[in-house]
């Protein structure tokens, strides 16, 4: 992944609503959601939702699937694991980090 990439990812990510909605994709699994069961989860105006949703799909997070006349959203975790990986590249100088509780590593 490129840095702007990664860039484009974490700004769509920090903002409320997108941020609720991709973890909200998360929790869904493969199964996903549409957006009427997601703007009902996120208490949220349909129309303002899809906005958040196209921001998401813009960085890469999420991907939309016609089924019939619905639209149904689900995390790219592909996308999701490859932000992270980039994040942890060199994490503790290339020494396998032991994760505690407060995700500081045992260097």
């Amino acid at each position: 992944m490129q840095e702007v990439d990664v860039i484009r990812a974490l700004a769509a990510l920090a903002q409320e609503v997108r941020l609720r909605a991709f973890r909200a994709l998360v929790q869904a699994g493969s199964g996903g959601l549409n957006p009427g069961q997601l703007a009902e989860q996120l208490a949220i105006a349909p129309n303002a939702l899809s906005f958040h949703l196209k921001e998401l799909m813009h960085a890469g997070l999420i991907t939309q699937e016609r089924q019939g006349r619905n639209l149904v959203y689900r995390a790219a975790i592909e996308s999701m694991n490859a932000v992270l990986a980039y994040l942890t590249e060199n994490c503790c100088q290339g020494a396998p980090c032991t994760p505690t509780p407060t995700l500081q590593c045992d260097c």
